[in-house]
């Protein structure tokens, strides 16, 4: 009898779950590394919300990759037995032409994706909550939704375990690619014969050169509020709303099974320590995030702020993913920039697949940069995933 492939994840953030659950269905026997109990909640991975929606600006390569995303989340919920998506549809608005949201609108009417623009009047008639004060662009999209991330997580790892993952609770001091090795805090090792890197925002500090200058750790801020009563219905009824500035803008996510509604910056920050920052967000950066969303919203001063919190992400220049060999029998995934959760079960699915096959470990790379097309062996290892 053939002996049983071994896997070694580090990190149990949604990239690394959805790997192991990827490698698991495929036979290997999967062990995963964490630095803290899962769902972490220092982790890039564990907020109330996280969103999928085909607009993508000119980057029509992820735009593409929504259609079979949706699809290995179908996958997800089948296993889990529980679907952690609420659909919202999509409210795009710019201050400016031109810019993300024109070419988003260029993409998504190319590939076939219906997008109906919005009057400013139509925008208060429809969205009594948003001011029109402003507004040079606007569109809805029917498709997109809201995934309850921190609940993802959980059930996802329940799964895992239930199927006989095994979850470390550890600290690794270094990554060894070229071993397929991680060195813990303790002096000891892990090794297997597949290793996978999946630490966010932790991953340029383990791996050094490998990711120094490619990947960056980024403090984001997100603010928590109650709408005043009046729009209490409108905001439980509204889309996901992407509210574009010339200098970023702001997003809010709708108030959706039980959540809170959300307001967040478009911005990068591109600073801040994952490993020693806290969590907590300070009167300075909530004020920041209030003051892009205010001139939007009717009667701001009557939110109520519920709370704020700080993640991390780990940002790449271009916010392209890096999901490539670091040396033979070793991926790293990284650089999701914020945007990567909506991706992480059908990424998941290319790496186990790629993990047995050196011609898509070689296509992985610009597949998942939202460059290349995917190759026809990935595609069809995708379409006949068990």
């Amino acid at each position: 009898m053939a002996t049983q492939k071994t896997a070694l994840i580090l990190g149990a953030g949604i990239m690394g779950l959805c790997t192991a659950w990827a490698l698991a269905r495929a036979g290997w026997r999967v062990r995963v590394i964490e630095q803290a109990p899962i769902p972490n909640p220092r982790g890039a991975s564990v907020d109330q919300h996280r969103l999928i929606r085909h607009a993508y600006g000119a980057q029509a390569g992820y735009m593409r990759m929504v259609v079979p995303a949706y699809a290995a989340w179908e996958m997800i919920w089948a296993a889990i037995g529980a679907r952690h998506y609420v659909e919202t549809g999509v409210l795009a608005l710019a201050n400016h032409q031109g810019g993300w949201l024109a070419e988003s609108h260029v993409a998504l009417r190319a590939d076939g994706h219906a997008c109906a623009d919005l009057s400013p009047d139509q925008i208060t008639t429809r969205f009594p909550m948003l001011s029109d004060t402003g507004i040079a662009a606007a569109f809805t999209l029917q498709r997109g939704g809201v995934l309850l991330a921190e609940r993802i997580v959980a059930g996802l790892a329940a799964h895992l375990a239930r199927l006989g993952v095994v979850f470390e609770a550890a600290e690794v001091a270094a990554a060894q690619p070229a071993r397929k090795t991680l060195r813990l805090v303790s002096g000891a090792e892990r090794s297997a014969d597949l290793l996978v890197l999946a630490a966010g925002p932790w991953g340029p500090r383990l791996l050094g050169t490998g990711l120094t200058g490619r990947v960056v750790p980024s403090r984001q801020i997100l603010v928590r509020l109650e709408a005043p009563p009046a729009f209490r219905a409108a905001w439980e009824a509204a889309p996901m709303l992407l509210d574009l500035a010339e200098d970023g803008g702001f997003y809010a996510v709708p108030p959706v099974a039980g959540t809170a509604l959300k307001i967040g910056d478009h911005r990068f920050s591109r600073q801040g320590d994952a490993r020693a920052d806290p969590r907590a967000a300070m009167p300075s950066e909530i004020e920041e995030i209030l003051a892009l969303a205010r001139p939007r919203l009717i009667n701001a001063e009557a939110y109520r702020v519920l709370g704020a919190k700080a993640c991390y992400y780990d940002v790449e220049d271009r916010e392209e993913f890096i999901l490539e060999a670091a040396a033979p029998g070793c991926f790293v995934m990284s650089g999701f920039s914020g945007h990567g959760f909506k991706f992480a079960p059908l990424l998941g699915l290319a790496l186990a697949a790629a993990a047995e096959d050196n011609t898509l470990a070689r296509a992985l790379p610009g597949w998942a940069a939202g460059r290349d097309a995917p190759a026809p062996g990935l595609l069809a290892a995708l379409e006949s995933a068990p």
